[in-house]
């Protein structure tokens, strides 16, 4: 009888912990971290002892509702790291990641914190998705596709902040764009082009330190006019392209001339 006993308590804790996992997922959906543990217990049908005994804390109550979810995305970067089009499949992939995660709060949070310290396995397999969106990166960078100065930061900063404007104009009812608008623009601005817009960084200073056409690290010049250019290549670049802007009558600049 005691085995009996036994069989039919794990049964019914297997059973509320599912109950708990499902109701966990689906409040997380809805309103990320802010949901209570107190929400969930009561969408499980659960007392709220029976939520903590399987989950101590929140935090692994959301690790656990969002990590397969996370790995999913992962998973699915890596199956796509050898496609004849890296291009195009990087950004279908990125607004497609986007599309999903702003229907479901707790993934859009999760890809947020992604690769940072969390409980459960919800750390590891946010490093996974970082890697994974990395190698399509870097393939679509060979492939010519994307700029060659994105680093995979700047993708991920990206991704969080289309997230908020997706989730920000579908909250105010904004009907004068389709789904999606907001990622457009921001993979536009991703992908490789001759007229990439550069904004300055701050005051110029008379021993500039970046390229003026590529950006990398310029020598400070000891004596004499400080270098413009990294390198002959670019000097030839810059050369061109204000050739190409004196032929069209484009010459105007919104960059202060260097003393």
């Amino acid at each position: 009888m005691s085995g009996g006993g036994s069989g039919a308590a794990r049964s019914d804790a297997r059973r509320n912990r599912a109950l708990v996992l499902q109701a966990a997922r689906s409040a997380f959906a809805e309103g990320g971290l802010a949901v209570t543990l107190d929400e969930i217990a009561r969408r499980a049908g659960v007392g709220a002892g029976t939520v903590h005994r399987h989950f101590p804390s929140k935090g692994k109550l959301f690790a656990a509702a969002v990590t397969d979810r996370v790995r999913l995305f992962a998973d699915t970067a890596r199956d796509l790291a050898d496609v004849t089009e890296p291009g195009e499949v990087f950004f279908r992939f990125l607004a497609s990641v986007v599309r999903l995660a702003t229907e479901n709060r707790a993934l859009g949070e999760a890809l947020e914190a992604a690769d940072t310290a969390g409980p459960g396995g919800a750390a590891e397999a946010g490093r996974e998705f970082v890697a994974g969106l990395d190698v399509l990166l870097r393939r679509a960078q060979e492939a010519g596709a994307v700029r060659a100065d994105v680093v995979i930061g700047d993708v991920r900063t990206l991704l969080v902040g289309c997230l908020a404007m997706e989730r920000r104009r579908a909250a105010e009812g904004d009907t004068a764009g389709v789904p999606g608008r907001m990622t457009e623009l921001a993979c536009d601005a991703l992908r490789a082009s001759r007229t990439v817009t550069k904004l300055p960084s701050g005051p110029r200073r008379r021993n500039a330190t970046e390229c003026g056409t590529c950006g990398a690290p310029v020598p400070v010049a000891r004596t004499g006019r400080p270098a413009r250019y990294c390198g002959g290549a670019c000097r030839q670049k810059a050369h061109r392209a204000r050739r190409a802007r004196a032929r069209t009558g484009d010459g105007a600049s919104v960059e202060p001339r260097r003393p």
